[in-house]
């Protein structure tokens, strides 16, 4: 079988021509990756966590960052070889060939659109509920959608429209105003863990496994194991320390050094965050009136929080903002406010970062050959990659507009699993095909580290909700008809050409990472 595998020195000879500069060390490197974490997960993601696991969401935490960490010493390795800045699917197209890099790039397009289309959820969740802090109501039925007896998510939609336009007429963040954001959420977070812990009763946290381990058993996306298959969400962007490492100082000791300590960094907050609001107000799952145990985001879990919100009570499972929700319980009104601005200022450029993923994948697609060339025309004013922003810009507001936020992250982390999966096995692949390749960082212990990898993002993936696995197969599906249709036939690699495109300088950007002065080459600041 032709595997069209786009050659490793024609991506090697792209890179030499930028040949960055070796300045990150190690404490550089951890902020880095603390500033691409922290945050996003833990605002948008606890009641869904809670109602899955109650207090042992705890455990999900650790064991997300056990299954990220051993996903990202396997990343380092690629990234150092491939220094192009590429993701899964440049590294897929240098080892497995086309075929499987077009169902990685496929995956890529669903993770990074589904994901900007739950932060944008979560955005209107806390816009909301400052509105309602301040006395201003919001129709209920333009503030959710259908699963929860709305119609339609209207601030969800109109974030990610305003996002997308942004992004189109080419405005980006620069690496000052990330960090800026960064330091809020962090500030947020912190105030949060020093005004709850102190009053945390012990009480609160049992029973601590209410639904076990893996809650039904696989495919009910409950209990710790189906909570760390959501919570996976809060640790993505990780990945900025794995493709920093052609840029890191002895990167064969500072790369792990910069992973492992920003994700226990990043780990250790995420747990006293956790603490806090499970000791404060509790955590416990809600049921239904049978006794039965209720996924959130269905319309019997909507159902059982309205007829408890009738009683007047708003369990922390049931609140859409669920931070501000815990410190306004606990007397802070104000400061629940402050939590919720954070969010909506700082949320919006973690859209950004998704959307700038999601168009520099289509990107990188269509100037291969393997999606219409046309995707990837610059505007002849704004310079930017116009008509897939706006097609991706789209998706994510009618995704944002009508499903629930976990539902949206249970997709994205389907995506995000199956690419790490794949770079796992090509970083076995390769250590058997090409040892003699030169490797900036080799995945310490790998035949013991990569099947962790490829274990812990199958077993992550198997204990998401059913239909969120099945998302991937069907839109896998659908891939494979696109690339049968389409790209096998128009593939500049099986034309016999072959370029490589991740570095063109009409390329969409990678996401400004926060830290340092850096900006951005060819966008605006925002």
């Amino acid at each position: 079988m032709d595997w069209r595998v786009k050659p490793l020195d024609a991506i090697l000879a792209t890179a030499e021509k930028k040949s960055l500069s070796r300045t990150l060390g190690p404490i550089q490197l951890t902020l880095l990756g603390v500033g691409a974490i922290i945050g996003t997960g833990i605002f948008v993601l606890t009641s869904e966590a809670a109602q899955k696991a109650g207090p042992g969401m705890m455990w999900a935490f650790v064991i997300a960052a056990c299954v990220c960490g051993v996903a990202a010493l396997c990343y380092s390795e690629i990234a150092s070889m491939v220094p192009v800045s590429g993701s899964a699917y440049t590294y897929t197209y240098a080892v497995m060939g086309e075929l499987l890099a077009w169902m990685v790039g496929w995956a890529l397009i669903l993770e990074y659109a589904v994901a900007a289309s739950a932060v944008s959820v979560g955005w209107s969740g806390y816009f909301i509920g400052l509105l309602n802090s301040w006395g201003i109501g919001f129709p209920h039925a333009l503030s959710v959608g259908p699963y929860a007896d709305g119609i339609v998510n209207l601030p969800a939609l109109i974030i990610a429209l305003l996002v997308t336009l942004l992004l189109m007429v080419g405005t980006t963040e620069s690496a000052r105003v990330n960090a800026v954001l960064v330091t809020i959420k962090v500030a947020a977070l912190s105030v949060f863990i020093i005004l709850t812990l102190p009053v945390i009763k012990g009480a609160e946290f049992e029973p601590f496994m209410p639904n076990g381990w893996i809650g039904t058993g696989l495919g009910s996306g409950l209990g710790a194991v189906g909570a760390a298959a959501s919570i996976f969400f809060a640790y993505v962007g990780f990945d900025a320390v794995s493709t920093a490492a052609e840029e890191t100082k002895n990167p064969q000791v500072n790369v792990p050094i910069g992973l492992i300590g920003s994700l226990a960094i990043c780990t250790v907050f995420y747990l006293l965050v956790a603490a806090g609001a499970i000791g404060t107000i509790g955590a416990q799952p809600i049921s239904g009136l049978a006794g039965q145990v209720l996924a959130p985001g269905t319309p019997e879990f909507a159902d059982r929080c309205k007829a408890l919100a009738g009683m007047g009570t708003e369990p922390l499972v049931c609140s859409r903002e669920a931070l501000a929700h815990v410190l306004r319980q606990i007397g802070y009104e104000r400061l629940g406010d402050m939590i919720g601005i954070a969010a909506f200022l700082a949320l919006p450029s973690v859209i950004l970062i998704m959307l700038f993923g999601q168009t520099r994948i289509f990107f990188v697609m269509a100037r291969d050959g393997l999606l219409p060339e046309f995707l990837s025309a610059i505007h002849p004013k704004w310079k930017t990659p116009h008509i897939v922003t706006m097609i991706t810009g789209v998706a994510v507001a009618i995704f944002a507009a009508f499903l629930p936020v976990g539902q949206l992250a249970d997709i994205s982390n389907s995506g995000t699993l199956f690419a790490f999966f794949m770079v796992a096995l090509a970083v076995l692949i390769l250590r058997r095909t090409q040892p003699e390749r030169k490797r900036p960082f080799r995945t310490p212990l790998v035949y013991i580290v990569a099947p962790l990898a490829i274990l812990g993002t199958l077993g992550l993936y198997v204990s998401l909700p059913l239909e969120a696995m099945l998302v991937l197969p069907v839109w896998g599906g659908i891939g494979l008809v696109v690339y049968f249709a389409y790209g096998f036939r128009k593939s500049h690699v099986g034309r016999g050409i072959i370029d490589v495109h991740e570095d063109d300088p009409d390329a969409p950007p990678q996401a400004v990472p926060p830290i340092g002065d850096a900006h951005t080459p060819g966008y605006k600041d925002a």
